[in-house]
C-alpha cells in the first residue's frame, strides 16, 4: 500500500504522520507561540474556587444519564452536525430515531472564530485554550443572560458526554481535552470528528483499489495533520495494497462567510475594501487568485458577489464576496493541484472537513459538475482527474453513529426529548477592560489572534442565543438546511 499525502499548504506537524506513508514531503516546522504563564486554564478549572473557570467536580451530579450531551463548534456549522445526530436512525432499526429522547447542550464560539486561523497567526496555544474554555462551559453551571449582564446564573446543567463538532478543534484540542478529564479524574466521553470520517472512509474502498481523496478543511486542520494521519492509519489496518492519493485545500474564507464574517463577507459594500482577509490576486499573506487561469473559476461577478477594479475581462484588487464564490476558487486550486501532480490518481471521494462545509454542499457539487465540462481548446482539462461521480463525505453521519454506541455501551440513553435542549453562543466580554473591539461590536483581527495564551480572563461571555445575535441570514440558511435544528431552536430565535 502506498498513500501519498498531497498538501495546499505542505505543512504538517511530524507527530501525526507515518513516515512511511507520507516518505518524501518536506515537512517544516510548524511554529506556536509560547507565553510564560503563572497557571494554565486547566489549574483553575480544577483548584481556584475563586476563578470563574472553577468547577467542583466532587459535586457533578452522579445520575449521568438523564444529562444532556454537549456539543461545540467555532460557529453554527456544528449545528448541521447535530442535525444530522438528532436525525440519526437506528441501523438495527431504521424506524427508531434514538437522539430524539435526548437533549442537547450547544455552544457556537462565534467570538472566537474562524478557528483555522489561529494556525495561520502561529497562536495554537491559545486555540487550545479557547477550546478548554468551552469544555469548561459545557462541564459547568454558568452562563450569562446576555453581553451586558454583571452577574452570571448558575442553573445551567452539566452534561454527559461531549461531541466536537469541529475538525480544527479535534485536532488540536482532543487531546489536551481528553488529559484534562484524566486529571479531574471525571468518565466523561469525548467524540471528534476526524476519526468518524477515517473510518467511513475506509469503510468505502476495497484492498485493491486506487484513487484520491480530498480534504477540504480550514487551514488549522490541513496544517495539523490529523486527516493524513488518520485515514493513512485506517487504511493500513485494512491492509489496502494500491495507491491512495491525499490531498488538502485549505478552504479559507468559506466558514467565515457562512457565519458573515466581516473580515472575509460584506453584504453592504460594492466596491473592494481596505480590510479583507479572503483570497486575492495581490496580498501575499492570502490565498492566491491566479490571473491566468482567469476563466476556470468561473465566479459569478454579478450583484457584488466578486469585487474588483478594473473591467471584467481583466481585473485587478480582486475579492471575493460571496459564499458560492469562495467554494469555486478553492475546488478549482484543489483541482488545479491535482492535475499538476505526476500520476496522481482520479478524484473519487471530498472529506468535508468542517462542519460548515455541509451547508454548501449543493454549491460543491455544481462546481465539480461545472469542472468536469469545462474546456478550452476543445480539451477537458479537469475531466482526466475526476471520477464519474465525486461523492462527498459528512463525518457528522458517523459521529452520530458512534455517538450512540457510546451511550447505549455505558447505559446512558435518557427519557428526555430533544427540544428540551439550549443553545449558547459565545459573544466578547464588553465589560472586560482589555478587549479591543471594532464598530460592530466584534474582537479586532490583530486582538482574537493576538492574544497571549495563559492570560486568565473572561475575553468571553456564553450567552442564550436570540435574535440580536444570529443574524436573519443565518437564521434563513438554518431554516432550509438544518429544519430539525431550526425547530429546536424556535425558543431562541
Amino acid at each position: 500500500m502506498k498513500i501519498y499525502s498531497i498538501n495546499i499548504i505542505k505543512i504538517f506537524i511530524m507527530r501525526f504522520i507515518n513516515k512511511k506513508i507520507i516518505a518524501g514531503l518536506i515537512i517544516p516546522v510548524l511554529m506556536v507561540t509560547s507565553c510564560r504563564r503563572v497557571e494554565t486554564i486547566e489549574d483553575s478549572m480544577l483548584n481556584d474556587p475563586t476563578s470563574y473557570f472553577y468547577i467542583d467536580f466532587a459535586d457533578y451530579p452522579a445520575d449521568r444519564a438523564s444529562l444532556p450531551v454537549g456539543i461545540f463548534d467555532s460557529g453554527t456549522g456544528g449545528l448541521a452536525v447535530l442535525n444530522d445526530i438528532v436525525e440519526y436512525k437506528c441501523s438495527d432499526n431504521e424506524s427508531l430515531e434514538v437522539f430524539k429522547t435526548e437533549k442537547f447542550i450547544y455552544l457556537a464560539d462565534m467570538a472566537n472564530m474562524p478557528y483555522g486561523s489561529y494556525a495561520l497567526e502561529g497562536n495554537i496555544e491559545l486555540l487550545r485554550e479557547h477550546i478548554i474554555k468551552n469544555v469548561q462551559f459545557l462541564l459547568g453551571r454558568k452562563y450569562y443572560t446576555g453581553a451586558n449582564a454583571v452577574a452570571y446564573n448558575k442553573d445551567k446543567s452539566p452534561v454527559k458526554a461531549i461531541v466536537i463538532a469541529c475538525n480544527t478543534a479535534t485536532a488540536f484540542g482532543l487531546g489536551r481535552i481528553e488529559s484534562f478529564l484524566g486529571r479531574a479524574d471525571i468518565d466523561i466521553p469525548v467524540i471528534g470528528v476526524i476519526d468518524a470520517a477515517a473510518t467511513g472512509l475506509a469503510g468505502i474502498y476495497s484492498a485493491e483499489e486506487g484513487g484520491s481523496i480530498a480534504v477540504l478543511a480550514t487551514d488549522g486542520t490541513v496544517r495539523s495533520g490529523a486527516y493524513v494521519a488518520a485515514i493513512g492509519e485506517k487504511f493500513r489496518k485494512q491492509g489496502h495494497h494500491n495507491d491512495i492519493y491525499i490531498f488538502q485545500q485549505a478552504g479559507i474564507g468559506i466558514a467565515e462567510a457562512i457565519d458573515e464574517n466581516k473580515d472575509f463577507i460584506d453584504r453592504t459594500i460594492t466596491a473592494p475594501r481596505e480590510v479583507y482577509m479572503g483570497p486575492s490576486d495581490n496580498n501575499e499573506n492570502a490565498p492566491h487568485i491566479d490571473i491566468s487561469i482567469w476563466q476556470r473559476y468561473g465566479f459569478d461577478i454579478e450583484n457584488a458577489a466578486l469585487l474588483y477594479e478594473g473591467t471584467p475581462e481583466k481585473p485587478y484588487n480582486i475579492q471575493i464576496n460571496s459564499v458560492e464564490n469562495y467554494v469555486a476558487f478553492h475546488l478549482v486550486s484543489l483541482m488545479e493541484k491535482i492535475r499538476n501532480t505526476d500520476s496522481s490518481q482520479p478524484l473519487k471521494h471530498v472529506v468535508l472537513g468542517c462542519t460548515h462545509y455541509p451547508y454548501v454542499k449543493d454549491a460543491i457539487v455544481e462546481v465539480f459538475k461545472s469542472l468536469w465540462n469545462y474546456s478550452e481548446y476543445g480539451e477537458y482539462i479537469y475531466r482526466p482527474y475526476m471520477a464519474d461521480e465525486i461523492r462527498l463525505i459528512n463525518p457528522s453521519v458517523k459521529v452520530a453513529r458512534q455517538l450512540y454506541e457510546l451511550l447505549r455501551g455505558q447505559s446512558l440513553l435518557a427519557d428526555n426529548h430533544y427540544k428540551e435542549s439550549s443553545f449558547y453562543i459565545a459573544v466578547p466580554n464588553v465589560l472586560n477592560e482589555h478587549v479591543e473591539l471594532r464598530a460592530d461590536g466584534s474582537f479586532t483581527y490583530e486582538y482574537k489572534y493576538g492574544r497571549t495564551a495563559g492570560e486568565i480572563r473572561e475575553y468571553v461571555k456564553r450567552i442564550p442565543f436570540s435574535p440580536n445575535v444570529i443574524s436573519a441570514e443565518i437564521q434563513e440558511r438554518l431554516s432550509r438546511q438544518v429544519p430539525t435544528v431550526y425547530e429546536m431552536l424556535g425558543a431562541f430565535i
